[in-house]
């Protein structure tokens, strides 16, 4: 009996290396089909990310790379405590904790990984039944693509970045003498020792008194795009406010830009009179006198509204003031640009739409007013312009469209914002998937 268990599982374990053998054969050759190293296919950890790059799905990929090390360098401390001899119950209650973390992460790149055969899947251009063989037999699909000539893939990776360079174009937004002009080359990181781009190719031009809605999906690249104009990040880019370069004179125009973020960072200890006299301390010029702060701080309660609530403490005001107080810093030092993530954030229609109405009166006032919110047709009547940033197919934010709303309704066929950040964002979010084509569109009309 012993003789036949012993048997039963060594031929276990030779059908297991002979079946991920077969397996690793065929991500060879599918990886070479993508235009990508067949020997990654070798590599333990490093082939769950190219084969992520195969399939469009690189954060998916990425993940299962870093899922799958961190997991097996857990189970790994876990064996060898187990195998320690005289081990304590101590021990024993370590080696439960580290199995059940590493189990739990295997869970969690188990569902990653199935994104990521959705994504080969789909650039394979097969059913989703394929899914299901790539998911518990994955030495089947992997050997029929990798050496069948009938399963060729619709793009490779390398195609892809020949494509984005072919489609970005040198471009050169107009330079205005009292408004704000971007030529954004590009914005690039180091991830996983490689250079990657959040932001290609964004050139666009806005004249004082425009209000402007900046929309896209979750990872566009919004934030990054933001982050460029007001000079928080630097990026491969010219920025022209009222006719100084954003990068080159930052420290003299740094208050030239009011940036208001989504979470507001005041002590909720003080008063709205102490809070907005300590912006002006910080955000007034130096030798502007006692007198003129108390002044410009008077104007800008005024403005706001926030006049009857000057004693009171910032954290016994409502939703709606809080975000007025948060605003009316940045106003202090009366900048050209007013940029604003998401002001509307927590509030109900009324409150935000009495808040957006204020956004307006100050771009009334020969200012440019940037705002992101993921509710922007309750208020879209208030603005002037919009810009739509699309990942493309390799990830990488672009300028989907820029002008009026009604150019925009016009452009993408659809009346509501919301729908047409639907367009562009990918079919994994519930989007159309349609960026590639709304990017180049507009790149050709641009450049016709």
């Amino acid at each position: 009996m012993d003789y036949i268990l012993i048997l039963l599982f060594n031929t276990t374990t030779w059908l297991g290396c002979v079946l991920s053998a077969l397996r690793y054969a065929g991500l060879w050759f599918i990886l070479r089909k993508s235009g990508l190293k067949g020997w990654w296919a070798l590599v333990p950890f490093a082939r769950d990310y190219q084969i992520g790059r195969c399939a469009g799905r690189e954060p998916e990929g990425r993940l299962t790379c870093i899922l799958a090390f961190f997991s097996t360098a857990i189970q790994f401390t876990a064996n060898a405590l187990d195998h320690r001899t005289g081990q304590d119950e101590a021990i024993s209650g370590v080696v439960l904790s580290l199995t059940i973390l590493s189990l739990t992460l295997r869970l969690i790149r188990f569902i990653y990984q199935i994104r990521v055969w959705e994504g080969l899947t789909e650039v394979y251009g097969k059913n989703r039944t394929w899914v299901r063989l790539w998911t518990f037999f994955g030495a089947v699909p992997a050997l029929l693509w990798g050496l069948s000539p009938k399963y060729v893939p619709q793009w490779k990776v390398e195609d892809i970045k020949n494509e984005l360079a072919a489609v970005v174009r040198n471009g050169s937004a107009k330079e205005l003498k009292d408004g704000l002009s971007v030529n954004l080359r590009e914005r690039t990181a180091i991830e996983f020792f490689e250079k990657k781009y959040l932001l290609r190719n964004v050139h666009l031009s806005i004249a004082p008194g425009r209000m402007v809605l900046l929309l896209g999906g979750s990872g566009a690249g919004k934030t990054v795009f933001l982050d460029a104009v007001s000079g928080y990040e630097k990026a491969d880019a010219e920025i022209l406010l009222a006719g100084g370069n954003m990068y080159k004179q930052y420290k003299s125009m740094q208050y030239q830009v009011g940036y208001a973020p989504q979470k507001d960072t005041m002590r909720v200890k003080d008063t709205v009179y102490n809070t907005l006299m300590d912006a002006a301390a910080l955000r007034l010029p130096k030798e502007t006198s006692a007198e003129d702060r108390k002044k410009r701080v008077e104007e800008v309660m005024e403005i706001f509204g926030l006049t009857p609530t000057r004693t009171h403490l910032i954290e016994k005001l409502s939703g709606g003031q809080r975000k007025r107080v948060s605003i009316a810093m940045e106003l202090i030092s009366n900048p050209s640009l007013f940029i604003l993530d998401e002001p509307d954030s927590g509030l109900d229609g009324v409150m935000a739409r009495e808040l957006m109405k204020e956004l307006r009166r100050i771009a009334d006032q020969g200012k440019i007013v940037i705002v992101i919110t993921h509710t922007p047709d309750r208020v879209i009547d208030l603005f002037d312009d919009v810009i739509v940033l699309a990942k493309d197919r390799s990830r990488v934010g672009r300028l989907a469209f820029f002008g009026t709303i009604g150019e925009a309704r016009t452009f993408f066929g659809k009346e509501s914002m919301e729908d047409v950040v639907r367009t562009v964002n990918p079919k994994s979010v519930g989007g159309e998937e349609r960026a590639d084509e709304f990017i180049t569109k507009f790149e050709e009309a641009r450049y016709a």
